[in-house]
């Protein structure tokens, strides 16, 4: 196994720049997740790892080495991609065992390496079978099997699961992760799907436009995001956002909104554009009418009658475990998750109570980054 250390890496595609200085230490044995929008640069970014697309400028280190200029063959790495790109004519072992033939690998030590990997992977009873008889899920573990029985240093994963329906996702999910903690070896995923990499990663890479935004365990992004594109991109629902201004009053006061009102007995709040107040536990010095973006996730909030904020509804999706309620609160539209059934109806008022102690504060300009509260 081996780490990977990426620094101050750029890649243009003729004038147009797509990776602009990006540097990401990856320990040996770490599962880290590349996550982004489409066009972020991740791919590009693993692709550039793998020695399929050119380095622009700085260095690839894979082990200590310096890759920029090493054939992808030589690496010593393997890649999964989202197609299986199986040999239709060729069986489960056929698939798994080719690179290591090509190689010129004696017969018995292919066959050995890929009843290992069969395996690991749940692989062995379809050995025998070609891959229009296997399932969806079977496939994409093939194609795992093929990068398994090279034992590479690194593995590279390129949204494996896209082509999955929702359950065999999850499944995938799972055994990945297995797969990992089994083999101990470094592994590089590249996904869209924040969720994949909030539940496989020991560490996320959050990208936009080719930069990274943040580096963190999954639970450190959740809690405490850099910035407002973080804050947005990770979580499912996504956060809400009200646009405003903080304000620090020793005394709290109250706001009305609409048919109700909320007190606030603190020594800091938030005013939205349409004036109404909403929680702080606490404000940065000197920001008393600092123009800011008040975040909160939607499982922070709560239904009281007697603090809440009157909030119309409009939507109802109730899952079973949870309820998901969107409403209209500060003149927008805003998501709650709540564990209790809630059986209110759209056009109703539910009164929404944020919770000040996990608000969020980001600068209204600056890249939106996130501001210290003081508690």
């Amino acid at each position: 196994m081996a780490s990977v250390t990426i620094h101050d890496l750029r890649k243009s595609y003729g004038a147009t720049p797509v990776i602009h200085g990006v540097s990401i230490d990856i320990r040996d044995g770490e599962f880290v997740t590349l996550v982004g929008p489409s066009g972020c640069g991740k791919s590009t970014l693993l692709r550039i790892i793998a020695g399929l697309e050119d380095v622009g400028g700085g260095e690839v280190r894979i082990g200590g080495r310096v890759v920029n200029d090493v054939a992808p063959k030589d690496r010593d790495i393997a890649m999964v991609f989202q197609s299986y790109a199986l040999y239709p004519h060729m069986t489960v072992a056929g698939n798994m065992g080719f690179a290591l033939t090509l190689k010129g690998t004696p017969k018995r030590a292919v066959t050995e390496r890929v009843a290992r990997a069969a395996e690991v992977l749940g692989l062995t009873p379809v050995l025998d079978r070609l891959p229009r008889h296997l399932s969806g899920g079977q496939r994409q573990r093939v194609a795992m099997g093929r990068a398994i029985v090279r034992d590479p240093q690194v593995f590279l994963f390129d949204e494996p699961l896209s082509n999955l329906d929702a359950k065999l996702r999850v499944q995938m999910r799972t055994e990945i992760k297995e797969l990992h903690q089994r083999l101990k070896s470094t592994m590089i995923y590249v996904t869209h799907d924040q969720i994949e990499a909030m539940t496989m990663a020991d560490r996320i890479v959050v990208m936009r436009d080719g930069i990274v935004e943040q580096v963190g365990e999954p639970l450190e992004l959740y809690d405490r995001p850099a910035n407002r594109f973080v804050a947005g991109f990770i979580g499912s629902p996504a956060m809400n956002f009200f646009e405003g201004r903080i304000a620090v009053n020793g005394e709290g006061h109250t706001a009305v909104n609409g048919a109700g009102h909320m007190a606030v007995n603190g020594a800091a709040s938030f005013v939205t554009k349409d004036g109404t107040v909403l929680p702080l536990a606490g404000a940065p010095p000197d920001s008393d009418g600092r123009a800011a973006v008040y975040g909160l996730r939607p499982e922070h909030l709560s239904i009281d009658p007697e603090r809440g904020i009157p909030a119309q509804v409009a939507v109802v999706e109730p899952t079973g475990s949870e309820t998901m309620v969107v409403a209209r609160l500060a003149g927008q539209e805003v998501v709650g998750v709540f564990r209790d059934r809630v059986t209110v109806r759209p056009g109703e008022t539910l009164p929404l109570r944020p919770d000040p102690s996990a608000a969020h504060l980001f600068d209204a300009e600056g890249g939106g980054r996130r501001l210290t509260i003081l508690s």
